[in-house]
């Protein structure tokens, strides 16, 4: 496909033969902010009653995507009666009609979302692919500390892995659209795995109904930037929204994105999950929030003790939010005894804003049209809350976004792709034959945003290469090459890489890493030669341990047998089969076989590696 580029001071318009465009946004400001959130609400508000439909937990209450919705209008007529340019006054204003308008556990947990976005953001004008990417994060942390009890397989854990993949990828883009892009993947993604992390989402068959809501936000968000427009409630979009997103796509512009993201595959439900779900199951009935003025009322401007609080909530309560500051205290919770709750609320001021709902009156209208009921729902594991690092919450330089970046010369695209299962932020393609120049090692540490990069050359004839890009960038950019010869001690090294370790510890355990792999390559020899009293004959397949040949046969398996033997000891190892593009899958399967049979304790593990030039490349680790 070819496009144009034509540049500005703040976005890039690619213009495509098809007639297709998308804004390329290096910042963000307020009126941008402002558009991507009219575009949220909206995808919300369509889709409000098919959320509504899903929701299954904590209780099938039924009005999930109500909840969302409300709460999102709140923040929506807010921003409107107090429109700014600068994002971070965007930002605060939003979270403010979103704090005070916010319904249910759903709708409070969006609420914190943005409210940690904004606290990110207060202090700036606009927001960059990075800072953008941080305050994201930062929202997700707000969230987790205001739930007691943190369930995953909630919106909670799509809001997590989205922004986590959105740090993750900020050190590889400055383009904001391209970025929400893969953020919307990755949360669409990970909707979909919500089945698996909480029973009752299988047994009913959705995924949970908040994660759903919030990956209505985040397309309406991505259309707004893609295009301009919301225009995701199209016959396109819905037609999209049948597709299922396959792991480990990534894009490289805006567009790859754009092709990348499916929307959520739709799950069938032919009648609503509260259905499936008996009345009296619902144990803490009275659904209940409110606020507390802490400047009104006999007991105003108390002391105000959080954990002791919330532990008075759970004595007969479930679901427990809370959230304060000097002036408010938000809280929701289901309870047994709304009376014990209002009781305890009254102690810090004068309660307002009270609503209550019974939600076993609630289910049994539900039921009242006849419809079926299935078993009581299997109890939910709970997670324990990690504290929060006020460190991990403060928004870095762009520069600074992260403490590492990761860089892995590969060859084939199912290795490439264990590299990024690794966290290898850039892969440039290399190997025998496809040495990558210094050009292209320094182009790819320049695209990072990063304060320290290792390099993983991962070939003997690219170390060089690789170590001259460091010296030339020397002074500008902090960058350690890990000497890998070979992509089994690549994979092994960046596997000792530890996020939170020093570059000092890093480097040592990196390349000590190296030397626990022994590294193996079968290929087909292009001329005939004698090395070390091996006679080589051209069309015989050759096996290599460590750069050195020690098997040669016309037949392919054979010549594997050989150079395994040659590498394991004691049958006890850990051994890894990269399958290349040429082998053939009876080869495979024969290998496969042998090696089970002959070494019966030892750890096998075959990969698609896609490899050319070589049909096999195998590591031995003990």
């Amino acid at each position: 496909m070819r496009s144009v580029q034509i540049s500005t001071r703040t976005e890039l318009v690619w213009i495509h033969e098809e007639g297709e465009f998308s804004l390329s946004k290096r910042s963000l400001n307020g009126t941008d902010f402002t558009a991507m959130v009219l575009a949220g609400a909206e995808r919300l508000h369509q889709h409000a009653e098919h959320v509504n439909s899903l929701n299954v937990f904590p209780v099938p209450d039924g009005d999930t995507g109500t909840n969302m919705n409300l709460t999102m209008t709140a923040g929506v007529t807010e921003l409107k009666r107090n429109t700014s340019p600068l994002i971070g006054q965007t930002a605060t204003v939003l979270s403010k009609g979103l704090l005070m308008g916010a319904r249910g556990n759903s709708g409070v947990i969006l609420s914190q979302l943005f409210r940690g976005f904004s606290r990110a953001a207060a202090s700036r004008d606009e927001l960059n692919a990075a800072q953008f990417a941080a305050a994201l994060q930062n929202g997700v942390e707000t969230a987790y500390k205001a739930v007691v009890k943190p369930v995953e397989g909630t919106i909670l854990t799509v809001a997590k892995e989205a922004a986590k993949h959105g740090s993750y990828y900020a050190r590889r883009t400055t383009d904001i659209t391209e970025l929400m892009g893969e953020i919307l993947r990755r949360a669409q993604e990970t909707l979909a795995q919500t089945q698996e992390m909480l029973p009752i989402l299988k047994q009913v068959g959705v995924v949970d109904s908040g994660g759903q809501g919030l990956v209505y936000i985040y397309e309406g968000f991505y259309e707004y930037l893609l295009h301009g427009t919301a225009t995701s409630a199209g016959a396109q979009a819905q037609a999209a929204s049948r597709s299922v997103m396959q792991p480990g796509i990534t894009g490289t512009s805006s567009q790859a994105s754009a092709a990348a993201v499916a929307q959520v595959p739709a799950f069938d439900t032919p009648m609503s999950a509260q259905a499936r779900l008996e009345t009296e199951d619902i144990e803490f009935l009275y659904d209940m929030e409110f606020f507390i003025n802490r400047q009104l009322g006999q007991n105003r401007n108390a002391r105000f003790e959080e954990e002791k609080f919330r532990q008075a909530l759970a004595v007969n309560g479930d679901s427990i939010i809370v959230i304060a500051d000097d002036e408010v205290i938000k809280v929701h919770v289901h309870s047994k005894a709304p009376g014990e709750v209002l009781n305890l609320a009254l102690q810090y001021g004068e309660i307002t804003q009270i609503h209550i709902l019974n939600m076993r009156e609630q289910h049994r209208d539900l039921l009242s049209a006849g419809l079926d009921i299935a078993p009581p729902p299997d109890l939910f594991a709970e997670i324990p809350q990690a504290p929060l690092d006020p460190q991990t919450a403060a928004v870095p330089p762009a520069e600074e976004v992260a403490a590492y970046g990761l860089i892995a010369v590969s060859s084939g695209d199912g290795i490439s792709e264990i590299f990024r299962s690794l966290g290898v932020d850039t892969i440039l393609a290399g190997g025998q034959t496809m040495n990558p120049s210094t050009e292209d090692f320094v182009k790819a540490v320049e695209s990072l945003s990063a304060r320290h990069i290792f390099i993983l050359p991962n070939n003997s004839n690219i170390v060089l290469a690789a170590q001259q890009a460091r010296d030339l960038l020397e002074g500008s950019r902090q960058i350690t090459v890990i000497p890998s010869k070979s992509i089994p001690q690549g994979i092994a090294s960046a596997f000792a890489f530890q996020e939170d370790e020093s570059v000092d510890m890093n480097e040592s355990n990196m390349t000590e890493a190296l030397s626990h792999v022994k590294s193996g390559q079968v290929t087909v020899a292009v001329r005939d030669t004698t090395m070390e009293d091996i006679d080589i004959k051209e069309g015989h397949y050759i096996g290599i341990h460590n750069s050195k040949i020690v098997a040669t046969t016309p037949a392919l398996l054979n010549t594997c047998q050989e150079l395994l033997s040659s590498m394991i000891e004691d049958g006890q190892e850990v051994i890894t089969v990269l399958v290349g593009s040429e082998a053939d899958d009876a080869d495979t399967r024969a290998l496969a076989a042998w090696i089970s049979e002959t070494y019966p304790d030892a750890e096998v593990e075959i990969h698609e590696g896609g490899q050319p030039v070589y049909h096999y490349l195998f590591s031995v680790e003990s």
